[in-house]
Order: C-alpha cells, then sequence, then structure tokens
C-alpha cells in the first residue's frame, strides 16, 4: 500500500473525524474528512480517493443511501472501495451494508488501529487478483468475455451485448474477476471468503451468499435456475461459461 493513499472519511462527528485523521496520517496516509453527503461529493470532486470511511448514522442521508447512491452513479467514484461504520452490532446493518455495496464494516466503538488494519486489507484485495488456483487469465488482459458479457478490467465495469455499462462495487468486481480467473471450477465458500475478504468463513456468515445473489442480479441471472454463476450443492459455486481474454496488441496497444 503507497503511503500516499488517500482516505476520505465520512462521519457527523467531528470530534471522531478529527480523531481518526490524526491517527491515519501518522500511519503515512492522507486524509479528508467531510460531515455530510454534500460536503464526501464535492470532496470526491475535488481530490483523487482510494478509500471511503462511511459512517452509517448520519442526518440527512445516512451511510447506506450514499453507498447506493454512489455505486449507481457510474463513473471512477462508483468502484471506490467504501469500509461502512455502524454504531450496533445488528447483522442487519452489515448484510444491508454488503447488499448497498460495501467492501467491509466495522462496529463501533473501536480502537483506530483496527480500522487501519482493515484499511490495509480492503485496498489491499481491491488491488490485487487473487492467487491463482488454476490457470488464471493473463495479467494484461484488458478484457475478459463470457456468456452475453464484457468485464473491462481497465474501468472496471461490466458491458452487456447492447453496449450499456454496468457499474459494479470494488466487492462485485472481487468476486466476478475471482470466478473468471477460474471458469468451470468449482469454488466454495470458504475459498472465496479468503479470496475475497481475506479471512476463514463463518458457518454464520451469510455475506459470500449474499454478494454473489448481487452479483447474478446484475447479470441478470435466474436465481432459481442461474445459467452462468451455479450453484453446487454442498460444495460451492462455479462460473458454468468459458471465458475469453482480449490483451492489448504489442505494437499499438490496442486490443
Amino acid at each position: 500500500m503507497s503511503q500516499q493513499d488517500h482516505i476520505l472519511i465520512v462521519d457527523d462527528d467531528r470530534d471522531i473525524r478529527s480523531l481518526l485523521a490524526d491517527y491515519l496520517e501518522k500511519q503515512g496516509l492522507r486524509c479528508t474528512t467531510a460531515g455530510d453527503g454534500r460536503e464526501m461529493k464535492a470532496a470526491l470532486e475535488q481530490h483523487r480517493v482510494d478509500l471511503i470511511v462511511l459512517d452509517v448514522m448520519m442526518p440527512g442521508e445516512d451511510g447506506l443511501t450514499l453507498c447506493r447512491n454512489l455505486r449507481a452513479a457510474g463513473g471512477p467514484p462508483a468502484n471506490l472501495p467504501i469500509l461502512m461504520l455502524t454504531a450496533r452490532g445488528d447483522d442487519m446493518d452489515r448484510i444491508l451494508g454488503l447488499e448497498m455495496g460495501a467492501d467491509d464494516y466495522l462496529t463501533k466503538p473501536f480502537v483506530p488501529r483496527e480500522l487501519y488494519a482493515r484499511i490495509r486489507a480492503v485496498l489491499r484485495r481491491t488491488r490485487a487478483l487473487p492467487p491463482n488456483l488454476d490457470a488464471a487469465p493473463p495479467a494484461n488482459a484488458r478484457e475478459l468475455r463470457f456468456a452475453q458479457w464484457r468485464l473491462d478490467t481497465v474501468n472496471r465495469h461490466l458491458i452487456d451485448a447492447a453496449g450499456t455499462v454496468v457499474a459494479l462495487s470494488g466487492a462485485e468486481y472481487r468476486m466476478l474477476s475471482i470466478f473468471l480467473s477460474h471458469p468451470q471450477k468449482i469454488l466454495s465458500r470458504d475459498q472465496l471468503m479468503e479470496l475475497t475478504q481475506g479471512r476463514e468463513a463463518d458457518v454464520f456468515d451469510r455475506s459470500i451468499d449474499l454478494q454473489i445473489s448481487r452479483l447474478r442480479q446484475r447479470l441478470g441471472d435466474n436465481a432459481r435456475e442461474p445459467a452462468i454463476i451455479k450453484t453446487v450443492r454442498n460444495e460451492g459455486y462455479v462460473l458454468a461459461t468459458d471465458v475469453g481474454v482480449v490483451v492489448p496488441d504489442a505494437a499499438t496497444g490496442a486490443s
């Protein structure tokens, strides 16, 4: 992780914003703070941001709404990693956050050191494709083609058969990249958890299932009879389609 990674902290509590910014800057990060959605949008227009720390409970537009709207807006900000902060340990907050496109979550109260560790983990996962389980697409792949879809690995979004761009959250992009890197291979929930979140799966943790359900919606894959990402009973999930790879031409740089 670069020491110049830029973190945008969005929280309506000025003291919390200041405390977190001071700590993270001591760890070598650059920080900008915002007290609400309006200030967050202004900061995103003015700065290159690498990750957003976003509080759930805020007056006006809450964190869940801001996360959802950011993901739906398209363009580069839509793909920014988002780490949600919630004042409650309620599973519903966590589930809603993941469904809205958050990449990770942290329950208050927490120590700043834990936030820093989570930020490092999210940035590391966002910037690296998962380790090879078997043959993976070339590292310089510009585009991955499957079914009637194309995944643009430069702009990190989907393109359908009609050329319509579908924005993906960071979590959705990583999940789809894993499947496209290992077509026709069954991946267990434990493997997917480790590859996407860098931690062991908990028997009650349904975040993988939620992410796959959301990804199927993006792909228009029938949940009852999916044709692209299929469920293998008692084993996991499999991308049941071939994948084509487009790489830039070495001479011209064109694909």
